[in-house]
């Protein structure tokens, strides 16, 4: 007779496989999979440990474990209206998908009289004075993210001394105490060339890029980030989340 851990991780891995579930999300952890199929921990766990061992999953200790990224060609989706993969950040994202993330900042400095920017054809407007971080994202060793990001130090005083590889969306939830009512993001495209101005990601053929402009807004309609930044087309596919739910996010 098949052993019972063999058959649930036989199935998590269907699940992968269907992209049922996707690179970077969470799979059942040993509690859930106790509940869901009525097995002891130690059968769970071992369940946990075979898809871990045939290179399916990751196990992040304190968080869970993690689908890996088994694409070819190592192409990352990432998914515009989700709430929850904002929140999640770049940085956690790809430790999730079994990649080691690392930051370049090029800038990082106080804009006394604030900015603003149109996105989706609205004008929002951020009173200074606004913190502006431009760094580069990599994935392993390869450039994949070049990103400008403007915080609004009015309504998160002293978000310039923390770390820029944290998930700011958690940090304006969780220090700051912002309720975030509306996340508006527009995606566009366009060749880069080698030697545009913009090419920050030592580019030597034209290279397709994903351009996503969005505006992180909380109550009163304030504006608590405004960010723009460049993806790489041959590493990046964006999916669309329909009506996401706030209060359903774990």
């Amino acid at each position: 007779m098949r052993p019972k851990f063999l058959s649930i991780s036989d199935y998590v891995i269907d699940k992968i496989k269907s992209g049922e579930l996707q690179p970077g999300d969470k799979i059942p952890s040993e509690n859930e999979l106790i509940k869901s199929y009525n097995v002891s921990n130690t059968t769970a766990r071992k369940s946990l440990l075979e898809i871990e061992n045939r290179g399916w999953a990751k196990r992040i200790k304190g968080k869970g474990t993690f689908v890996l990224n088994r694409t070819v060609d190592h192409h990352l989706t990432r998914t515009l209206g989700s709430i929850h993969a904002t929140r999640r950040g770049f940085h956690e994202s790809l430790l999730a998908e079994g990649f080691k993330p690392h930051n370049l900042v090029l800038e990082k400095t106080v804009l006394e009289d604030g900015i603003s920017s149109e996105i989706g054809g609205k004008h929002f407007i951020m009173e200074g004075p606004v913190l502006k971080i431009h760094q580069l994202r990599y994935a392993d060793d390869e450039i994949i993210k070049d990103e400008v990001k403007y915080i609004s130090l009015k309504l998160c005083p002293k978000i310039n001394r923390m770390p820029t590889e944290i998930s700011y969306f958690k940090v304006y939830e969780s220090t700051y105490h912002l309720r975030i009512d509306e996340v508006k993001q527009t995606l566009s495209t366009e060749i880069m060339e080698p030697d545009s101005s913009m090419n920050n990601f030592e580019l030597t053929k034209s290279t397709p890029m994903f351009i996503l402009d969005s505006a992180v807004i909380c109550k009163d309609d304030k504006v608590v980030e405004v960010e723009r930044s460049y993806y790489r087309g041959d590493k990046y596919k964006f999916a669309i989340s329909a009506n996401p739910d706030y209060d359903d996010i774990q």
